[in-house]
This record gives structure tokens, sequence and C-alpha cells, in this order.
């Protein structure tokens, strides 16, 4: 597996990138602001995705992190983890952000594995930002639970 920079003139892989977020209003905005990287396998297809967003002086955030399906469970999330975690220390940055649900419970379980902490939560960040419901492993996301890593 190769993780390179997307190139200006390729086309994001959105099939991913809406895979964690549901928003292709927000995946535009935060695409135009950031970074993103794929992940490809032996033959060339693109098979993950994730963007790193500048957002305050040294700090960033993993705004999208994703895996296709057929993939997913086979290490390559963490892998893609561990590559943003390098890159943001390369940059200079001191701190690594990320948020999910409150109801994506292995995601949150995934972070705190890779030495994430939970530093604060954004009470119905989903339900202001988006207009349609979701509901993941039975629950209804409504909170941003933001998790943070020292870089330093």
């Amino acid at each position: 597996m190769k993780i390179r920079q997307l190139r200006q003139d390729e086309n994001p892989p959105m099939d991913l990138l809406l895979l964690a977020d549901p928003s292709r209003e927000s995946i535009a905005d935060y695409l135009e602001r950031g970074e993103c990287y794929i992940a490809e396998n032996e033959a060339g297809k693109v098979i993950a995705v994730y963007v790193l967003l500048s957002t305050r002086p040294q700090t960033a955030e993993l705004v999208n992190i994703a895996v296709c399906e057929e993939e997913q469970g086979k290490g390559i999330g963490k892998k893609l983890l561990l590559d943003a975690i390098q890159r943001a220390r390369f940059k200079g940055y001191k701190t690594l952000e990320v948020g999910t649900g409150n109801s994506s419970i292995g995601q949150l379980a995934f972070y705190q594995k890779c030495g994430f902490r939970i530093t604060s939560i954004d009470y119905d960040f989903f339900t202001r930002h988006y207009e349609e419901k979701i509901y993941e492993n039975g629950i209804w996301c409504r909170d941003m639970i933001r998790l943070t890593l020292d870089l330093v």
C-alpha cells in the first residue's frame, strides 16, 4: 500500500469521503482548505483517504478518514492515522485534533487506542450542521466528540 497526497489534477475519491461525512458541502469546503491523502493498493486502486486541515497556529485537524468497506478490518485505518500523525509532526504542528460522532463507538475506541484523549464535546453539532438525522449503531448522532493528540 502506498499513501500519497492527491494531485491537483486528480478528482478526490468522493465515494470514500462520503463514508466518513455525509455532507458533500462540508467535504468540498475542507478539501479546498486542506490536504487530501490517498492510499492505493498494489494495483493502483484508491482504497482509503484522509484529509489534514490546518485550523490554528501549531494545530491541525484530521477532518476525514475512511477506508473502503471491503478493506476495513485490515489495519489500513491505523496506517493512515499514523501517516497523518507523521506528516503533521513533519509540518511542525504541535497538536492533532479529530472529531467524531457520539454514536461512532468504533471510531472513539480507535482514536483512543492510538493515543488521542477526549478533550471536549460540541453539543448538538450534527443537528446544527446536517439537515438529516444521522443514526449509527442504533444511536442518534447529535454531538461531536473532540479528541486531541499532543505531537511533541
